[in-house]
């Protein structure tokens, strides 16, 4: 007699790395028979991956726990990812909410399911020191680009930040596993693959038999580089002190390897930045941009960047807008600090009014909105290659030009997933 199976709807919160593992554990539970279901559809069990690098993640995994209760009241919750290992206490005290699976444990997503019952809550979260092993990950189906996780886990130790705390200690693929995964990606038609990872330029640290391995993330694009059949590499976001010459250098002659960076630099206060345990000063902030644009001035720079951190005056404020302006990046992702359990920053005075954090993060928003203007004015009139999405939004197709620069045009399914020229607005 067949086993029948939950149909499984997934949702995911936060970053790249998260989507990719979403992507992994929806695979793997359809290979093992359980129906997907879209999250907006009637399913047994509703998979929450989620985040906690702000308290806006956290409200929103109970606000979406909030919303399946209302709508399917029968139905199994389970929650996971980075909120679920850091407080799985308070999540298993969330109405609704019947399993929390920590770091380790969401990878035997599978066997939980098969013994879930409603009215049995239940927590399994080991210490996150006791996380060992690297799980492979990538998204697929559901977008043009993959995501592929080739890191994970952090052991730097930035004042503000729990996410050692919900991932762990650093640790990799080894090289030859991401080249075999981006070979398969290859095989069903991807185009482009965006490299994650919680500390990307960190790649290297593992274990292989027992034996550490040491391989540099520099050694891996190298060797990605050279696999036909992918048009296109991102690197999703790296340390300006581990974003090194060699790697600015080979991206630059490479053709696969696409002109954009996103490197965070949190404050633009070495002040500030002293306080947040950051590795570097701003002068190292501003050599990088400096080195990548000498060699790629067409290159697309993101920034992420932490608004309201403690005992940040209006002087480093200004410190930080000033700089952000000097700086040929392109867009700024805007962080408002948020206080987090356990973390260092809680101890830094004086803390900053919220209604001035917020005045900050608008500052800097539009700060972002000039710095996107200018640089895609820069390119008005020329050409250049855009990979189109498959979806499509109000009879229009979306894609990005190889320097990110965000393009649309009418709707044509030939042209879906293609590369093309494309004249810049």
């Amino acid at each position: 007699m067949n086993e029948v199976l939950p149909s499984v709807a997934f949702h995911t919160l936060g970053c790249k790395l998260n989507f990719s593992e979403t992507s992994a554990l929806s695979r793997q539970l359809e290979a093992q028979g359980f129906p997907r279901k879209a999250f907006d559809e009637a399913a047994d069990v509703y998979v929450l991956n989620t985040c906690s690098v702000t308290e806006n993640a956290d409200k929103e995994c109970r606000m979406l726990v909030r919303r399946i209760q209302r709508r399917a009241p029968e139905a199994l919750v389970v929650v996971t990812g980075c909120y679920a290992q850091l407080k799985p206490k308070e999540i298993i005290e969330i109405p609704g909410v019947d399993l929390v699976l920590g770091a380790a444990e969401k990878f035997q997503l599978s066997a939980h399911l098969r013994t879930l019952s409603k009215g049995a809550a239940r927590v399994a979260c080991n210490d996150i020191d006791a996380v060992e092993g690297f799980h492979a990950a990538h998204s697929e189906g559901d977008r043009t680009r993959t995501f592929l996780k080739v890191q994970d886990g952090c052991d730097y130790t930035c004042s503000f930040c729990t996410i050692p705390q919900a991932r762990g200690h650093s640790r990799s693929d080894s090289i030859a596993g991401v080249v075999a995964r981006v070979k398969e990606i290859a095989a069903g038609g991807a185009q482009e693959i965006v490299l994650t990872g919680i500390n990307l330029g960190d790649f290297g640290k593992g274990y292989d038999g027992g034996k550490r391995r040491e391989e540099s993330f520099y050694e891996l694009i190298q060797q990605l580089d050279e696999i036909s059949g992918i048009e296109r590499y991102r690197i999703s976001s790296i340390e300006p002190n581990l974003l090194t010459d060699d790697i600015i250098r080979f991206v630059a002659g490479s053709r696969r390897f696409m002109p954009h960076f996103h490197i965070p630099l949190q404050s633009g206060s070495n002040a500030i930045l002293a306080k947040m345990r950051r590795r570097y000063q701003r002068e190292l902030y501003a050599d990088r941009i400096s080195g990548i644009k000498s060699l790629m001035p067409h290159a697309g720079i993101g920034v992420d960047v932490i608004v309201g951190f403690p005992s940040e005056t209006d002087a480093h404020f200004r410190e930080t807008h000033d700089f952000l302006q000097s700086l040929p990046v392109t867009y700024l992702h805007v962080f408002t600090y948020s206080e987090r359990a356990n973390t260092d920053a809680l101890d830094i005075k004086p803390v900053v009014p919220v209604n001035i954090r917020h005045d900050r993060n608008k500052a800097l928003r539009i700060l972002s909105l000039e710095k996107q203007t200018d640089f895609r004015q820069q390119f008005s009139g020329k050409e250049r290659p855009v990979l189109w999405e498959k979806s499509a939004k109000g009879g229009l197709m979306h894609g990005y030009t190889d320097n990110y620069i965000a393009a649309e045009t009418l709707y044509d399914e030939c042209k879906a997933g293609t590369i093309e020229p494309w004249w810049v607005g």
